[in-house]
């Protein structure tokens, strides 16, 4: 396999490497490596949920609180995620992972030293209840542990090789949180950029690290007992819609951009925020997630719904915002998109994990606070405002129309031309608001002011 950007190597003929023994070595090793990986994210992904239900449901309930954790309880325990995850980023190697306000890291430059950094910033982010969800870390988990895998195996792995069985790992690792091998496999197809004569040759060993990905998912919850209903993302329960209506196609272009809007302005405040953050980390941090946490509460307080909705990445909660739609009032969905919306930009600047659950559960709640406009089904509301968010963030068209897609699949494909259009709505209207590349964070002595070569990160 030649390697990419090697002027003087041969054109590659994915036909002879594919008929060739060392693919087949490729894909046994690459096998290997999903099984491990797959163990390894099915453990950390457990782990998360049960540091959540110790912190938020047991531990208070052994303090004497039988009802819940009282509000007040969220002001120490994020103020202790912000103080792990401060740490975790200016101690450890690797400074706890990629910088979120920047999208995804799908290029494979997690080394396996930085593991401990990027794992304690996930389990202080995710696991403490912070606006950010599992599937950045889980990236870095795949990654870095394909590339150790290759390391132990062989000291003289050509780089090529390499980057296919990293690769590989950050497959099966997002299969997991996906519940899909082909959601993750897109994501990371049109994260990377992979094409051409390379993209057979990089599939294949990913797609079948991603199906033992499912596979151990699926094994590991029918033999532990433990559901993935509590980190997997699933399909939502959205009426039946059989085609559109004129109606619905009306206002899908403005819903779009509006999605396309908020989206922006929540990265944009993060990204002015993170050179203060970087300079002053260690005080920041911890700052911010006792503003993130008051957020909760004066949400709380303000309406009948729980500081759950302002915290945590939203996986968890999306299908339960869905069925109950009609418990929502137009305030309080107002008021969920000001107060989460602002503590997913806190969250982005301050700490380490991914933005892709965030922007779909704030395009849900977005899309049925729309749907009380005449004229408008809920169904193609809640759908359009899930994959406007979700390509704003991160710039993927083809994955965010995916997600959408698979996320509303019972409703029927009415909902899926619009689910299009909404799409390339927001992302053109996301380009038009960022002609250029925002400049990497200026962080002198904590993180680099550019990303590791060869990583593809999105912007």
């Amino acid at each position: 396999m030649t390697g990419p950007g090697d002027p003087d190597a041969a054109p590659l003929d994915p036909t002879a490497t594919i008929r060739s023994r060392r693919f087949l070595v490729l894909l046994v090793l690459a096998a290997g490596v999903g099984l491990i990986v797959s163990l390894a994210s099915w453990c950390f992904l457990e782990l998360i949920h049960q540091i959540q239900v110790g912190v938020f449901d047991d531990l208070p309930d052994d303090l004497g609180y039988h009802h819940g954790a009282p509000l007040w309880w969220y002001l120490p325990v994020l103020g202790v995620a912000g103080v792990l995850a401060a740490l975790a980023i200016v101690r450890l190697p690797g400074h706890g992972g990629h910088i979120p306000a920047y999208g995804l890291n799908a290029g494979g430059g997690t080394l396996p030293i930085d593991l401990p950094g990027v794992l304690l910033a996930a389990f202080a982010t995710v696991g403490l209840g912070l606006v950010l969800g599992p599937e950045a870390p889980l990236i870095a988990l795949g990654s870095g542990l394909g590339l150790l895998a290759t390391r132990l195996g062989r000291r003289d792995v050509p780089p090529q090789v390499a980057m296919v069985v990293a690769a590989s790992g950050s497959f099966a690792a997002l299969s997991l949180i996906f519940d899909s091998p082909l959601i993750a496999a897109v994501i990371l197809i049109e994260a990377t950029g992979i094409g051409g004569a390379k993209l057979p040759v990089v599939l294949l060993p990913g797609l079948l690290a991603a199906g033992i990905g499912s596979l151990v998912s699926i094994g590991m919850g029918s033999f532990t007992g433990l559901s993935t209903s509590a980190y997997a993302l699933g399909a939502v329960d959205v009426p039946a819609y059989a085609r559109p209506e004129l109606s619905d196609l009306a206002w899908t272009i403005p819903l779009a951009a509006a999605a396309a809007v908020f989206t922006f302005a929540v990265l944009r405040l993060a990204r002015m925020a993170l050179p203060v953050v970087a300079r002053h980390r260690l005080l920041i941090t911890p700052a911010a997630g006792l503003a993130v946490a008051g957020l909760a509460i004066l949400f709380a307080e303000t309406t009948d719904k729980g500081a759950e909705q302002v915290l945590f990445s939203g996986q968890s909660a999306l299908p339960s915002l869905v069925a109950d739609a009609s418990t929502w009032s137009v305030g309080a969905l107002a008021l969920v998109l000001a107060f989460k919306g602002l503590a997913w930009s806190i969250s982005l600047a301050g700490f380490r994990g991914g933005p892709t659950f965030p922007a779909l559960f704030l395009g849900a709640a977005g899309g049925i606070l729309a749907s009380q406009l005449p004229g408008l089904a809920m169904t193609p509301a809640i759908a359009v405002g899930m994959g406007a968010a979700v390509v704003s963030v991160l710039r993927l068209p083809l994955s965010a129309t995916l997600l959408a897609i698979v996320l509303t699949s019972q409703a029927g494909p009415g909902a899926w031309p619009l689910i299009i259009l909404g799409v390339i709505v927001a992302y053109l209207v996301t380009i038009w608001l960022s002609p250029k590349p925002a400049p990497a964070p200026v962080a002198p002595r904590e993180e680099p002011a550019r990303p590791p070569a060869g990583a593809a990160v999105l912007r």
